[in-house]
């Protein structure tokens, strides 16, 4: 199977501007291609994720990814998919975005091989053109009745749209025409969203480039959950690959999470793993999916991929102890990570404390007279440890490295106690 029937067979082409023409330029020779992302926030979320995933398939069948992290239009703005202007960054934190990004981006690609990665920032060649260069040069050859056919551009014009937004596409059709001058680079790929960013890199090639000149855009589909909600968002907000935003633990328990409906997808998506392997797991989803095979394979395969092998390890620990209730063999980052969102108790005044009135004076219990209840009816454990009698007393061998406490209520409550 061809790398382009593997993208179809994974449903991860949306659009191509020249199918047949990618075919053959793909079998002729190991071209370059590039997939760029602008540096709004200092972490990348899961939704940035496909299309650099298929960008790294590429470069495993041989051909040289160009990964572009846009200083120069991160400093401006992609309209797309915005219904009004974004809010200007200043220089250094786009710069801090920037290098944030790209550490992010090396745990994907290869940099090492014989067709190892090329990363580049549009801010060296973008970010110091004067206007009158970039009006004569690039400008010149981009019409406004072909801009304003751009769904990114004419979905914005009865809201309204800054002439800074406005020229966003012409800076992104810079980038491309700068990589194929510069780095021999055959084609973009990009999300959905930026079909009309890509077509636009094409023009300018085909209008500045020397005659004969062949380039390409393949765009991949946005995703989305089985029930039509968005993908990569929770409560708590998008799942971001900063292990600080968002921690290992969570981002693993993020995809173990996939419903049956959706993990087939996702596994095509975002994993590595053969279509044999996928399909294997397909028989199991729909033969035993009480034992979430395949819900398992993409937590792992993700967290390994992003956070590596260590938190990886780490997360199902967590996972582990949190499902059995073995609270005790846990250390202290791993506490913190698996009992970020429970409510937390400070207990702040030093020395032993009894189980009733903590109960009480933590909010666990709503009255002691509960509280009682609770202990005598085997209702609350100690670090994974039932406590069922009432002049318990919590003391130093009861905080783990002297920092927290684990209580848990009933079968699911946990509430952390802090020193």
């Amino acid at each position: 199977m061809s790398l382009l029937e593997d993208l179809q067979w994974r449903g991860i082409v949306y659009q191509q501007t020249d199918e047949e023409g990618i075919k053959d330029a793909l079998k002729k020779e190991k071209i370059s291609l590039y997939c760029g992302v602008d540096p709004t926030a200092d972490s990348m979320h899961i939704g940035h994720l496909l299309p650099f995933l298929t960008l790294r398939r590429f470069q495993k069948e041989g051909h040289r990814p160009i990964v572009l992290v846009g200083g120069a239009t991160g400093l401006i703005g992609d309209p797309s998919g915005k219904s009004e202007e974004r809010k200007l960054q200043t220089l250094e934190t786009v710069q801090l975005n920037v290098d944030s990004i790209q550490n992010q981006l090396k745990r994907i690609f290869d940099f090492d091989s014989d067709n190892g990665a090329i990363m580049v920032n549009n801010y060296d060649w973008a970010g110091s053109m004067d206007i009158v260069t970039f009006l004569r040069d690039y400008g010149k050859h981009v019409g406004v009745n072909y801009m304003l056919a751009k769904d990114t551009i004419s979905s914005r014009l009865e809201t309204g749209i800054s002439f800074t937004e406005f020229t966003y596409t012409i800076l992104q059709a810079m980038d491309f025409l700068h990589l194929y001058e510069n780095h021999n680079c055959k084609m973009q790929i990009g999300g959905s969203d930026q079909w009309g960013n890509i077509t636009t890199g094409l023009e300018l090639i085909r209008k500045m480039a020397p005659e004969g000149s062949k380039a390409f855009g393949l765009t991949i589909p946005l995703v989305k959950k089985a029930d039509g909600t968005k993908f990569g968002k929770t409560e708590s907000g998008a799942i971001w690959l900063d292990p600080e935003k968002t921690s290992p633990y969570e981002f693993y328990q993020f995809w173990i999470n996939t419903a049956d409906a959706d993990v087939i997808k996702y596994l095509k998506f975002f994993t590595f793993l053969s279509r044999e392997e996928i399909e294997k797991l397909e028989k199991a989803v729909q033969e035993e999916p009480h034992l979430r095979k395949a819900q398992k394979t993409l937590a792992e395969e993700m967290t390994r991929l992003i956070h590596g092998d260590k938190a990886l390890e780490q997360a199902i620990k967590i996972t582990d102890a949190l499902f059995s209730g073995d609270i005790k063999n846990l250390s202290v980052s791993e506490i913190k990570q698996g009992f970020k969102d429970v409510p937390t108790y400070e207990h702040s005044e030093g020395g032993d404390i009894g189980i009733v009135d903590l109960l009480v004076t933590a909010k666990i219990s709503p009255s002691k007279r509960q509280a009682r209840e609770d202990v005598t009816n085997g209702a609350v454990s100690v670090n994974g440890e039932r406590v069922t009698e009432l002049d318990y007393t919590l003391s130093d061998k009861d905080k783990i490295e002297g920092q927290f406490t684990v209580i848990r209520r009933g079968k699911k409550k946990y509430f952390l106690i802090k020193y």
